[in-house]
Formats: C-alpha cells, sequence, structure tokens
C-alpha cells in the first residue's frame, strides 16, 4: 500500500484522497456509504470545503464517532476576519468536530500573510493556537499564487491542480514545493477518462496526494482497486497520455466554476467545454433537452467579460462559449458526428 506524508504535517495517509466536492450531489445516505466505505477500504483523507453546499454535513454524519481516525481537511473563502471566524465556526458544527486537520485558504486572488490588512493569516494563526485547526493551507488554480505560497514558507500544504496535462511549470511547481501538495482535479474535472493512467502519472510524484472526486460507487470502487494492484506504466497507458495531451492541449476549459455565477444564468464550467465533453463522455448525456436548453442560453451572453476576469487560467471565456456553441449547433444538425 503506498502511502504519502504530507510536508511537515505529519500526516501520513494512503496514497488516495477523497474528494467530497462531487457528494454534494447525492443523497445523504448515499454519501454517508461512499465515505464509510473508502474509510474501510483504507482512505483516510477527506478534503471538503464550506461552500461545497451539505458536503461538510454528509461527511460529518459519516464520521461522527470515529473522527480521531480520519484526516479532514476544508476550505474557507472567507474575505476578512470576522467571515474567517463566521465561516470556521460553521463548518466545526457541520463536521461535528472541535478539531480540523488542515483548514485552507479556497482559491484567494492573493497570498494572505500577515500584516497584508485583512486579517486572515492573523486569524488562522489564533485559530491554530485555540487548537480548532491543526495545519494551516492554501487552495489555488493561480500559479502566480502558488508560487507565493511555496516561497512565503507560511504553509504546510498546497493544493493545486495536477494531472498528466500539467505544463511543464506546473510540474516544476510540484517538484520544488517542500511542503504537503494536494492534487485537485487530478481528472481534470472529467475530460481524463482513463483513471489508471491518471493514477499512474500521480504515482511518480511521492510527495503528492491526489484527490479522487467520486459521487458513484463504481468509480470509488475503481481507486480502491488501485490500493492493492496499483496500476504501472505501460506503452498502452503512456500511449492513452499521449494522446490526451494532443487533444487537450492549449486553451481548455477545466470545468473549476470560478467564473460563476454568470449574470446571463449561462452555465459557463460545462458549456464552455461542450466540444471536449461530446467527444469525451457519452454524447447522449449533453445532448438531451435540458443540456440543448442550457447551450441555447449562450445566446444571451452579455459580453460583460466578469467571467474572464475571473478564469484563473486566462481564458477568453466568451469566446470559448461561443465557440464550442456553433459546433454544438453543428452536431444537433448532423453536419458533425461524435459518435
Amino acid at each position: 500500500m503506498e502511502r504519502v506524508t504530507l510536508g511537515k504535517t505529519g500526516i501520513t495517509v494512503n496514497k488516495n484522497g477523497f474528494g467530497a466536492l462531487p457528494i454534494q450531489r447525492i443523497s445523504t445516505e448515499d454519501a454517508v456509504k461512499l465515505a464509510r466505505k473508502a474509510y474501510d477500504a483504507g482512505i483516510t483523507f477527506f478534503d471538503t470545503a464550506r461552500f461545497y453546499t451539505d458536503s461538510e454535513e454528509k461527511l460529518g454524519e459519516a464520521f461522527e464517532g470515529m473522527r480521531e481516525k480520519v484526516y479532514i481537511a476544508t476550505k474557507t473563502a472567507a474575505a476578512n476576519a470576522d467571515e474567517f471566524w463566521e465561516q470556521l465556526g460553521i463548518s466545526l458544527h457541520n463536521l461535528r468536530t472541535d478539531y480540523i486537520d488542515i483548514y485552507q485558504f479556497h482559491n484567494p486572488s492573493f497570498c494572505p500573510k500577515p500584516g497584508d490588512g485583512t486579517g486572515l493569516y492573523e486569524a488562522m494563526l489564533e485559530a491554530k493556537a485555540q487548537g480548532k485547526i491543526r495545519h494551516i493551507g492554501i487552495t489555488n488554480h493561480r500559479l502566480a499564487v502558488a508560487d507565493e505560497a511555496i516561497e512565503s514558507g507560511l504553509y504546510e500544504t498546497l493544493q493545486f491542480p495536477f494531472c498528466y496535462l500539467a505544463t511543464e511549470k506546473d510540474i516544476e511547481l510540484v517538484e520544488q514545493a517542500g511542503m504537503g501538495f494536494i492534487a485537485m482535479k487530478a481528472l481534470s474535472g472529467g475530460l481524463i477518462n482513463n483513471s489508471a493512467a491518471a493514477y499512474v502519472f500521480e504515482a511518480q510524484y511521492e510527495n503528492v496526494l491526489p484527490i479522487w472526486g467520486v459521487q458513484r460507487e463504481r468509480e470509488l470502487d475503481e481507486f480502491i482497486s488501485y490500493i492493492e494492484h496499483p496500476p504501472v506504466m505501460t506503452e498502452e497507458i503512456a500511449a492513452v497520455i499521449e494522446h490526451d495531451r494532443k487533444e487537450l492541449s492549449g486553451e481548455f476549459c477545466r470545468g473549476c466554476g470560478y467564473c460563476m455565477p454568470c449574470p446571463a444564468g449561462i452555465e459557463i464550467n460545462n458549456c464552455a467545454r461542450m466540444s471536449l465533453m461530446l467527444r469525451r463522455a457519452p454524447s447522449e448525456a449533453q445532448l438531451t433537452p435540458e443540456m440543448q436548453a442550457k447551450m441555447k442560453k449562450i445566446e444571451g451572453c452579455l459580453h460583460c467579460n466578469k467571467c474572464k476576469s475571473k478564469c484563473p487560467y486566462g481564458l477568453d471565456t466568451p469566446a470559448l462559449l461561443a465557440k464550442n456553441y456553433e459546433d454544438y449547433k453543428r452536431v444537433l444538425a448532423g453536419e458533425v458526428s461524435v459518435k
């Protein structure tokens, strides 16, 4: 069983983390069953966030009475100290605990530091002194903020998107981090559909803990099977990785959702990557009347560029939406085949 230690935290766990964002979309009963099955299989690291709707509450129910047997990381999107304490209190209540193992700033546009005027880092230190949190972390989608967090020496863990579509700069970040590294988006928001290939890539980096976002038991079963029988790099897997790197190179939407909400009601984080989803996932699910209605909302784009300004990857989101919509209409008209 491969294990990983998260930097100086001393947290050593199975090299598979449970990403609890997707359990928002399933019932409490199913979420609790999924989380406990993961624990029974040896997965003890669970990552959630204050703004993953009811995800914290579901983990709280799953691990009530056995809190000391798992590690729970959650996140705050607070903009000031008052919001920090409010959100921390809610998270502790939801998780049915009196401490959080790793408390992370949730994708801030800057790197919180002492004396920056927000009071955020000072609040983190006070919460740690009070025993309400044990380790301080940060999550981000921006390379510049991630670099600054590493250089600051203020954080014990960094959570950052990392998969086999990573750039050379991303890989350099991982190799030089010198801290606990938690890999989110290891399946690139669903665009990577070969979990064995994704697993093999992450396994190459001994300091990386990937968190797999799952909402179906069969998805969890795949990763559980890798605990005792980890896949290895083969010519076939290497070919899959090379193919995906070529197909998904350049500008594409990762589906992170930080552009949302849209004032025109467009579901940007799905619509802006529709062309890829049509070709990399069962296309029938993307061609339903419901999805057609969502795509049609692109016609009402206000070109306000709010999404563009918030994209951590610097994408021209309105142009990407228009491009995906034109392709979608051609698929609907039968001009383009995605079978």
